[in-house]
């Protein structure tokens, strides 16, 4: 939902048309991935891009045939076709870890958690982050293993 946002609001949109956009291509999305095939040669977000940008020009159609008080600059600023990706890859890659993140967390014990993202996010050592948590440095990497694979498993297939 964040990213179809994105592309609405990069093109000129306000937050309320930008929403209403969205709600409408998640209505398309219910009807059209039943029927969708994943092709591991293509990209799950230029599907979803395309669906996007289909919705928009219907969408501004239908804006265009209704009187209105102001100027919509986002038809003009449509990108063409030419394969490059409107969304910052880090920053997208960002917000599926932190979504995974989320959703992983309540399978582990707060103390593995909490060693694991000592350890990988904040860039200590195994030993430091066990003598704080009361647990052994190999604990920590050990914790460190089981929430990174969890949390690899959960993000598979999403990143391209």
């Amino acid at each position: 939902m964040p990213l179809i946002f994105y592309w609405a609001r990069q093109h000129g949109l306000t937050a309320e048309d930008a929403a209403d956009l969205v709600q409408d291509v998640l209505a398309t999305l219910v009807v059209k991935l039943p029927q969708f095939e994943y092709d591991p040669a293509l990209r799950f977000r230029g599907w979803l891009q395309t669906i996007t940008l289909n919705r928009a020009r219907d969408w501004e159609r239908r804006r265009r045939s209704r009187p209105t008080t102001g100027h919509s600059t986002f038809f003009e600023d449509l990108p063409q076709a030419d394969g490059s990706d409107l969304f910052d890859a880090a920053e997208y890659r960002a917000y599926l870890v932190q979504r995974a993140r989320n959703l992983i967390q309540s399978e582990f014990r707060p103390i593995d958690w909490d060693a694991c993202w000592k350890y990988v996010a904040e860039d200590r050592s195994a030993e430091e982050v066990g003598r704080e948590l009361g647990i052994s440095a190999n604990a920590v990497r050990i914790a460190k293993c089981r929430v990174l694979k969890r949390l690899r498993q959960e993000i598979d297939g999403l990143l391209d």
